[in-house]
């Protein structure tokens, strides 16, 4: 594999702009750019100089120069565009949720494995230094086994049921946008995945999961707790308790700090590292070593695939399946 991989982007928005300065921060540009709307993919190719503008999403599957695509486009796109891009030999980091259930990705960890290329969801809490050095902690034993973990997301969305947050035609709801987040620290921090799982959950106007609520355990014992909402604001708050203290961390999808308190003394200790603002570089980072090394480990896409099993399984205990789902 060549040192200087290009990049290619699918889709125009909020992250796809992110991922755009990112690059910049690695010192290279994004090679390459395609969207629905063309005219939309011009201006984002002039903003950020961009040097190729696809007349057609197809055009950059097809393209010889392109190493890895980050997809960045509604869930219920993910599994075509994927599969497209596998088949023409693209490694791909594809946004968050990666699929819209285990069945999808499932079938594209089998062909990216047939094809030999590395998939790999854009999940920033795989790659952020702060997850890094606390897993080492926790992995050391010097605070105990994980006991319980105890998880809040929630954002105060409007009720237009034509955006992203409730419309059912482009996967809607909160299981997919922000609890593959908080499943996501869970699954991480547990020694294995849960295999015990129960929830209640408040279906919005349009039929996708306003909110939830979710206990999760294992076969050693390990508890989550897990608090939803689109319609409700709640701080995004993390809280591994172990034996000898417990950590706590605010705006966990991108944190750069923690605080361990000891569970006797009750001192706190402040952990800090890396920085919330560079967690895409973080990301892309890690994406290209693991193309260029052949080691996808960094990735994560065990913890990806464990976190997709039990947001699929949710779902379907609630019945929400959305237009045109095969799971």
């Amino acid at each position: 594999m060549q040192d200087a991989l290009n990049w290619a982007v699918l889709g125009t928005g909020v992250i796809a702009n992110e991922m755009a300065q990112a690059l910049q921060k690695m010192g290279k540009s994004l090679y390459a750019v395609g969207n629905r709307t063309h005219e939309k993919a011009v201006s984002f190719a002039e903003k950020y100089g961009v040097s190729k503008v696809y007349d057609t999403i197809d055009d950059m599957f097809f393209d010889e120069d392109v190493d890895i695509i980050y997809i960045t486009s509604p869930h219920n796109t993910h599994y075509a565009f994927m599969k497209q891009a596998l088949m023409y030999g693209k490694h791909l980091l594809v946004e968050k949720s990666i699929t819209l259930n285990s069945r999808e990705l499932d079938d594209m960890i089998a062909l990216a494995k047939e094809k030999k290329l590395v998939l790999a969801e854009a999940m920033t809490i795989w790659h952020m230094p702060i997850y890094k050095k606390l897993w080492d902690i926790v992995q050391s034993g010097e605070l105990g086994k994980v006991q319980i973990i105890t998880m809040n997301f929630g954002s105060f969305k409007e009720y237009d049921m034509s955006n992203r947050f409730f419309n059912m035609d482009l996967a809607g709801g909160a299981m997919l946008d922000i609890g593959v987040y908080a499943l996501s620290i869970v699954r991480s921090f547990l020694d294995e995945q849960p295999d015990e799982i129960v929830s209640q959950w408040k279906p919005s106007p349009t039929g996708s999961d306003e909110q939830a609520t979710i206990l999760l355990k294992n076969a050693q014992g390990q508890m989550a707790t897990v608090a939803l909402s689109m319609h409700s604001k709640q701080p995004k708050r993390a809280m591994i308790s172990l034996e000898k203290g417990y950590i706590e961390i605010m705006e966990y999808p991108r944190a750069d700090k923690a605080v361990i308190v000891d569970a006797e003394s009750g001192v706190q200790t402040e952990i800090t590292a890396g920085d919330t603002a560079d967690a895409l570089y973080y990301e892309m980072q890690d994406m290209e070593q693991a193309v260029k090394s052949g080691d996808a480990s960094a990735m994560q896409l065990a913890y990806s695939k464990d976190v997709m099993e039990i947001m699929t399984k949710l779902r379907k205990d609630w019945g929400m399946k959305y237009p045109g789902e095969a799971w």
